[in-house]
């Protein structure tokens, strides 16, 4: 590894920031492509060929269907052996309106980092990952990523997000869904109404009881019930109704609390209303992003140098759940936030149409660069690494 009484990442930064700069239009166009052509979760074919054609003519070796995903890919530039550090890429968007979450511009982030990456550090012992990961949306590309493996052997994951935030890391819950249904005994409402045990009534009451328990919860924590089946008709005692609730927990113990009381609420419906009760895991959800503060404030301090100034999110606000939180549970992880609009949300037709602005072009070159510094400074630093990892070691579960 390179050895210098000054940063041993100095040397590496302008070269980063050349490479970028002369990128910056193959960049933006390909940001464009992906903005044009939004594709859903799995199903982000064209994506996936234009990313790998890119990083593949560059000089990377790219390995397709990653993970037995379709859409996924791991893209390797390096030495192959550590230290190793990972840029992912999203690039999924959502239905009706298209890429409302910003996806091309992380895809075009993590993929001018790479590129630059592979540039300035030739020679350097070390490996860099480009990773494709589909289905942030729906269905958790990183999730299986992790499981299989994909991030072992990598001391840090790194990724931005735009938004309408400036906040150097992501509060993200942990998430989850549990599907309940409850059985009873049908009959007619009015003939022989003594006969039946009305499995809806039961559904019901659940609902009714979440709603109280959500008002004693504190913030980044939620269920939300809605009806999946409810009863065939209007004259039989429904014998079966089914509810699935989605729950948030600001930490995944949180969330897993939720899971164990929400059934407990369910069983005593159950007996209180004489039906049966059936309790399952609908969707193993996401783990809660775990902050790795000296990751998080490099990447703010080589931003900064743009004129984007991150600060710390605002407490008790969490701005939803992403897979990230299962990466960030094997290794450490990088996931800020950079406004791309001073107003509304993401998730709406206007953010999208943001996504293609100005604003977002520069902030996009801007992160591709400090992505990359980041980079530098996980590979070239011993001691940074060794920082990292402390943290990620010491942080809570």
């Amino acid at each position: 590894m390179q050895k210098s009484t000054t940063h041993p990442a100095d040397r590496f930064y302008r070269d980063i920031g050349d490479d970028v700069g002369r990128r910056a239009q193959r960049l933006w166009q390909i940001a464009l492509d992906l903005h044009r052509r939004p594709e859903l979760a799995f199903q982000e074919r064209y994506a996936a060929r234009l990313l790998t054609a890119e990083l593949e003519g560059a000089g990377f070796a790219v390995e397709r269907g990653a993970a037995g995903m379709d859409t996924a890919f791991v893209a390797r530039t390096g030495t192959g052996g550590p230290p190793r550090v990972a840029l992912l890429l999203e690039y999924d968007a959502l239905p009706e309106i298209d890429h409302a979450c910003g996806h091309h511009l992380i895809a075009t982030a993590g993929l001018g980092a790479g590129l630059a990456l592979r540039t300035a550090l030739a020679g350097v012992d070390g490996t860099v990952l480009v990773v494709g990961t589909p289905a942030e949306e729906s269905g958790g590309g990183k999730v299986i990523a992790t499981r299989a493996g994909l991030f072992d052997g990598v001391d840090a994951a790194l990724m931005v997000h735009p938004g309408v935030h400036d906040w150097a890391w992501a509060p993200l819950a942990a998430s989850g869904q549990v599907r309940i249904g409850f059985h009873g005994r049908a009959a007619h409402p009015l003939g022989a109404p003594g006969e039946g045990i009305n499995a809806l009534d039961a559904l019901v009451d659940l609902y009714a009881d979440v709603r109280a328990l959500n008002r004693t919860l504190g913030p980044g924590s939620h269920v939300q019930g809605i009806v999946t089946h409810g009863g065939e008709a209007t004259n039989v005692i429904p014998p079966y109704a089914e509810g699935l609730f989605g729950l948030r927990g600001a930490t995944t113990a949180v969330r897993d609390e939720l899971a164990t009381d929400l059934a407990d609420r369910a069983r005593r419906v159950a007996r209180a209303t004489g039906t049966r009760v059936e309790i399952s895991t609908a969707d193993r959800g996401y783990h809660h992003f775990r902050d790795n503060p000296p990751l998080s404030g490099r990447f703010a301090g080589h931003l900064a140098r743009a004129g984007i100034e991150l600060r710390e999110p605002e407490p008790g606000v969490f701005l939803g759940s992403s897979d990230i939180g299962d990466v960030s549970t094997r290794v450490p992880a990088l996931h800020p936030f950079v406004a791309i609009t001073d107003s509304g949300s993401d998730h709406t037709p206007r953010f999208a149409a943001a996504g293609a602005g100005d604003r977002a072009r520069a902030v996009m070159l801007a992160c591709a660069e400090a992505l990359a510094r980041t980079a530098a400074d996980v590979l070239v630093c011993d001691g940074f690494r060794e920082e990292i990892w402390k943290r990620w070691r010491d942080a809570p579960g």
